[in-house]
C-alpha cells in the first residue's frame, strides 16, 4: 500500500506541474465559466448550437458529460471487449477524444481514481486541454483519505464515493465509512458527491440530510444483491443485469431531490446503442424524466465513428427542443 501511495503521489505531483489552471478552486471555477463559451464556438464540422449547461455551485458544467469506462477498459461486458477498448485508448486517442468533446461543447470529464486516469489528465493538460473533471473513488482512496487532499489540490469539480462500494458497505452495516469519506471530501474543499445504483439508498441519503452537494445516479440497478435478484427473478442471472423497469424507479427519486443528479448508464453500458433510434430514445426518455439542472454522463468510444459529435448533436436537439 505504501508503494502504491508513493506512486500515486508522484503522479499527482506531476499533474500539478502540468496543470495550466492549477490555482485556487475559485479561480479554477471562474476560468471554467469563461471557457464554457469558448468550447461552444463554431468549429468546422461542429454543430454550432449551444450545449445546454447546469450550475453546480461556482461551476458551469455541460449537461452532457463524457465518462471514461470505454477508454479505461471497463466494458461492463467481458474481459476481451474491455481489452479491445483499452488497447485503442492510447494517450493520443484519449487527448483527441477530449479535444473533440471540447469542440462540441462537452466541458466535463468524469473518471475513476487510478494512476492511468491521472496520467491521461496530465497529458490532456500538457497539450493545452481545459476539460473540467469529476473524480469517482476507488478502493485505494477510500482506504487512505490523505489521498483525497492530494487529489483536491488538482482542483476537480468534485470527488464522489463509488456507488457499488457504497452499496456493499451499506449492506454490511458500514454506512459510517461512506459518511467518513464524504466528510473528508468536504474538509478538502471540493464538492461532495455520492454515487448509487439503488434508488432506496438515494432516498435514505436525502431523508437523513447527508452532507452531499450532488449525486451520480445509475439508471440501472445492476449491483443488486443475489437475494434481491432471487426475489425479483427467482435466480441470480449470469453477468450484469439491466432491467427495463429500473430507469423509471431511479428517475422518480431523482425528481424528488432538489440537488443536481448526474445520471449514468443511460445507454445501459452500450446495450441501448445499436441504432441511432435507440440512442435517441434513451436520451429522450432520460431528459424527460430528470430535472433541468441534472446532467448525463455517457461513455464514448469513437473507434469506428464520431460518437462524440453524434451524441452531442442528438443531445442538443432533444434538450433544446
Amino acid at each position: 500500500m505504501k508503494e502504491k501511495r508513493r506512486d500515486f503521489l508522484k503522479t499527482a505531483a506531476s499533474v500539478t506541474a502540468g496543470l495550466a489552471m492549477a490555482c485556487s478552486p475559485e479561480s479554477e471555477a471562474m476560468a471554467a465559466k469563461a471557457a464554457v463559451t469558448e468550447s461552444s464556438q463554431a468549429t468546422p464540422g461542429v454543430d454550432e448550437s449551444p450545449m445546454p449547461t447546469l450550475e453546480l455551485g461556482e461551476f458551469t458544467l455541460s449537461r452532457l458529460m463524457v465518462g471514461s469506462n470505454p477508454i479505461h477498459g471497463y466494458s461492463h461486458f467481458n474481459r476481451l471487449y474491455s481489452k479491445h477498448m483499452l488497447e485503442w485508448s492510447t494517450p493520443d486517442h484519449v487527448c483527441e477524444l477530449m479535444d473533440r468533446c471540447w469542440e462540441v461543447g462537452i466541458n466535463t470529464w468524469q473518471f475513476s481514481h487510478h494512476e492511468r486516469a491521472m496520467r491521461d489528465l496530465r497529458e490532456h493538460r500538457e497539450r493545452g486541454g481545459k476539460m473540467q473533471w469529476i473524480l469517482l473513488s476507488h478502493s485505494e482512496i477510500e482506504n487512505d483519505h490523505s489521498l483525497i487532499r492530494e487529489v483536491a489540490k488538482q482542483s476537480p469539480v468534485g470527488i464522489v464515493h463509488h456507488g457499488g462500494s457504497a452499496e456493499r458497505k451499506r449492506r454490511q452495516g458500514k454506512v459510517g465509512e461512506v459518511q467518513d469519506f464524504l466528510k473528508a471530501v468536504r474538509d478538502s474543499g471540493v464538492k461532495v458527491g455520492l454515487s448509487t445504483h439503488d434508488p432506496e439508498f438515494l432516498d435514505q441519503a436525502e431523508s437523513e440530510d447527508w452532507d452531499v452537494d450532488f449525486y451520480m445516479t445509475a439508471l440501472y440497478y445492476l449491483t443488486r444483491s443475489d437475494e434481491e435478484f432471487q426475489k425479483l427473478l427467482g435466480t441470480r442471472p449470469l453477468g450484469e443485469i439491466y432491467l427495463p423497469e429500473d430507469p423509471a424507479r431511479m428517475c422518480k427519486v431523482i425528481r424528488q431531490t432538489p440537488k443536481t443528479c448526474l445520471t449514468y448508464k443511460v445507454l445501459a453500458a452500450g446495450r441501448r446503442s445499436n441504432t441511432p433510434e435507440q440512442i435517441n430514445e434513451a436520451f429522450r426518455s432520460t431528459l424527460e424524466n430528470i430535472k433541468p439542472n441534472d446532467g448525463m454522463i455517457v461513455g464514448m468510444y469513437p473507434r469506428y465513428s464520431d460518437q462524440v459529435g453524434e451524441n452531442a448533436g442528438q443531445f442538443k436537439k432533444l434538450a433544446l427542443a
